[in-house]
């Protein structure tokens, strides 16, 4: 056992739970049912691994539906695994893809109630037990098991389990354990990024605790007692609706009736999460107990009451009232507030923003070990902060980006696998990493690779990352965010994972608010191009003398006949494309399109098969 484990087991030595309560035993325990943790749930019970969840509210979803945060933000493009399966079952639900997009923010907003009993759907399978209204209060290991005791309903319950996955909002089995972490801004210094700050800091963004408002009609006068501490100067420019990416000669906007749609959602409801003198609110509310932390976010619950009561008021909304039938509060508020940032784990490896910008010309191939994908800009939201450096986020131009396998695993932890957005990324990262499908897909990764683990009996950090991924692709997921090759391709499994050597490498564009990155299935390739890319993953090929003529089949033959040490041959690669890509005619002097080349590559050579490490660099190369 590692060295931090075994310190930990004797300093909980005094805390080892007695068995008087009711045991429950299972191989993977979910802490936490949020967006992540309801995907790596789901993901994990399906592969056949006895799973339990123990959430403390009442639904699943997190962010997504307890905190009210019902407009998903990017992806939209890119319909992976089960954050697909989710919005399809809105889609079924309110009557398809128009019925969703009421909100300019997303091209997906939902009641959330209506999230959460969906969510709860694709919950529905015979390994996994979900505990509701559950607290856990210890958590011990035991020689390779985890011992935790929780409180289901107030009675005393203590479960024993193989693997953990912490998908708690915070970070806070990380923290509990203490597990290195990160809290707030990284060094320059550290990081490699030139657009972090000099120093460290412990400076995080901030957060808000989301109001769903509903029109009771023209009439109506739904205004809510004045909140104490109301002052309507700080809401003087909240219908300030400038587009913060667009460039500084852009005309500023100004238009209350846009600002109010910007969260509408289905049934004439109105999602407030509002930045620019808004509700957002400045707390870092981390590393404080329970009871401090809810004292805490009472200010940021009566921020958002004031912020309700100046549209009312002063902006003359008076016929949006706070909904009544959203949410099982007694102050038909979320359950919990939307936090934008966590502990951020210190994992087997890191994700920085040179990374995202440019994968394919680091020292790391991380995009190859990538398990889940966003194309969301860097968003971070410090407005509330006057202390917070004046970095211009969101003018970071990256394309879109996956997330490396170890960024989900701790370095020297064993039995615990980390999701939500407590993943090892830097802090400008998680600006972009945040987001509601990102986590989603997150989760399901977590799932995946807690199956794997416990199927193999493995730790996380010793699977094969290979394994994982194909899991995830049976599941329908992405690897690489190419935008142009969806799940529905018949080549889809395959270009995602010659994609995902690096043989065939992706275009990134960033571009708005959904950043990009093309395969150009269709496209061909020149001769120079393909062979430098079979260089990044095999020996170097000394026999070849690539020319910048598009790659035709005579040339792919000798390519693939040199990497294979056998004879390929023009009628072998003629078979392989009319039976897997399309029916044609094949001669020596035919351009192959990427698509037809990423399946000759799959097939004849399988390089997806050769194990890489973390890093992304090949074992046995």
């Amino acid at each position: 056992m590692k060295g931090l484990l075994v310190a930990l087991t004797l300093s909980f030595t005094a805390l080892t739970i007695s068995v008087s309560a009711k045991e429950y035993q299972t191989q993977l325990l979910v802490i936490g049912g949020g967006a992540s943790g309801t995907t790596a749930a789901v993901q994990a019970s399906r592969m056949g691994v006895k799973t339990l969840v123990i959430e403390e509210t009442e639904w699943l979803g997190g962010m997504l539906t307890s905190a009210g945060v019902a407009a998903i933000d990017g992806n939209h493009q890119m319909p992976s695994g089960l954050w697909g399966e989710f919005r399809q079952k809105l889609y079924d639900y309110y009557g398809g893809p128009v019925a969703v997009e009421t909100g300019w923010v997303s091209n997906t907003l939902f009641e959330p109630s209506v999230g959460n009993k969906k969510l709860k759907e694709l919950a529905t399978n015979p390994n996994l037990t979900i505990w509701y209204k559950t607290e856990w209060r210890n958590i011990i290991r035991n020689g390779n098991k985890w011992t935790v005791e929780a409180y289901v309903k107030g009675k005393r319950s203590v479960i024993t389990a193989d693997l953990i996955i912490d998908a708690t909002e915070l970070g806070d089995v990380m923290g509990f354990l203490k597990i290195p972490s990160r809290i707030g801004m990284d060094s320059r210094h550290d990081t490699g990024e030139s657009f972090a700050p000099e120093k460290a800091n412990d400076i995080i963004q901030d957060l808000t605790y989301v109001v769903v408002l509903k029109d009771f009609g023209k009439n109506a006068n739904k205004t809510i007692a004045k909140p104490a501490g109301y002052d309507p100067k700080e809401f003087d420019c909240c219908c300030d609706v400038t587009d913060p990416s667009a460039d500084a000669s852009q005309k500023r906007s100004i238009d209350c009736n846009v600002m109010i749609t910007y969260g509408k959602l289905p049934n004439n409801k109105y999602m407030i999460n509002w930045p620019k003198c808004g509700n957002d609110i400045y707390m870092n509310i981390i590393e404080l107990s329970k009871t401090d932390r809810e004292k805490a976010l009472k200010e940021a619950k009566l921020h958002s009451l004031r912020f309700i009561y100046h549209l009312q008021t002063k902006l003359g909304f008076k016929n949006l009232g706070i909904a009544t039938d959203e949410f099982p509060t007694k102050d038909n508020l979320p359950m919990i507030a939307y936090h934008r940032e966590a502990r951020r784990l210190d994992g087997k490896v890191t994700l920085t923003v040179n990374d995202v910008a440019a994968p394919y010309q680091q020292k790391t191939s991380l995009y190859r070990t990538g398990i889940a994908i966003g194309d969301y800009p860097i968003d971070h939201h410090h407005l509330k902060n006057p202390a917070a450096p004046e970095i211009d986020f969101i003018n970071i131009k990256v394309p879109s980006y996956n997330i490396p396998l170890g960024a989900l695993v701790p370095k020297n932890a064993d039995g615990i696998i980390v999701a939500e957005k407590s993943v090892s990324v830097t802090n400008i990262v998680a600006g972009a990493s945040r987001l509601q499908p990102v986590v989603l897909t997150i989760g399901q990764a977590a799932g995946a690779l807690a199956a794997v683990s416990i199927k193999n009996n493995q730790q996380p950090a010793d699977v094969n990352i290979r394994e994982v991924q194909s899991a995830l692709l049976e599941s329908k997921a992405y690897l690489m965010p190419f935008i142009d090759v969806k799940p529905e391709d018949k080549n889809f499994v395959t270009m995602q994972k010659i994609g995902a050597t690096g043989i065939l490498k992706g275009t990134g564009i960033a571009y708005k608010w959904a950043n990009q990155t093309w395969y150009y299935p269709e496209q061909p390739i020149n001769e120079f191009a393909l062979v430098e890319g079979f260089k990044s993953f095999y020996p170097v090929m000394e026999d070849l003398t690539p020319s910048g003529e598009m790659v035709d089949a005579a040339f792919a033959v000798k390519l693939l006949s040199s990497v294979a040490k056998k004879e390929i041959t023009l009628s072998m690669i003629s078979k392989i494309i009319n039976e897997s890509v399309a029916k044609q005619e094949v001669n020596g002097e035919t351009v192959l399109s990427r698509r037809a080349l990423s399946v000759l590559i799959d097939q004849i050579l399988n390089p997806f098969a050769k194990e890489i490490d973390f890093n992304g660099s090949v074992k046995n190369k």
